[in-house]
């Protein structure tokens, strides 16, 4: 899998507890240039460092028309991601194909279920492809 750098929300990013990723990325910035997020566009998750400690991580992909992200809609959801599950393993890849809906700003949100994780880093952003063997 290629990442585009420029479109990286989280760059091995630790999440020890709820958080949004480091970075927001515009769909639509000024001067009528339409950016990098075309509904159909491809959001890969990638878990750099196995998880311990929490029980669960759900993952939110969310747009909001300011970047203070003050009345985000969220545009998909992981769903539940279980320790026990194995689906917070290093090397367990999300794919998310971006819907209709965007608004200016997009983001990631991780809710951590149970007890805050002692370790566990992703990284998520656009990609060119993903690697399907």
């Amino acid at each position: 899998m290629q990442f585009d750098n420029d479109a990286l929300l989280s760059d091995d990013q630790a999440i020890t507890a709820t958080a949004a990723s480091t970075n927001v990325f515009t769909v639509h910035p000024s001067g009528g240039d339409h950016g990098k997020c075309v509904p159909g566009a491809k959001l890969a998750i990638r878990v750099t460092e196995t998880f311990a400690t929490l029980t669960s991580l759900t993952i939110a992909l969310e747009t909001d028309d300011n970047s203070g992200f003050s009345s985000a809609k969220t545009l998909h959801s992981t769903g539940a991601i279980t320790l026990a599950g194995g689906g917070l393993a290093a090397g367990s890849v999300y794919d998310v194909t971006i819907p209709v809906g965007c608004e200016e700003y997009l983001r990631l949100n991780y809710t951590v279920g149970g007890s805050n994780a002692t370790a566990g880093k992703i990284t998520a952003g656009l990609v060119f492809e993903t690697q399907t063997n």
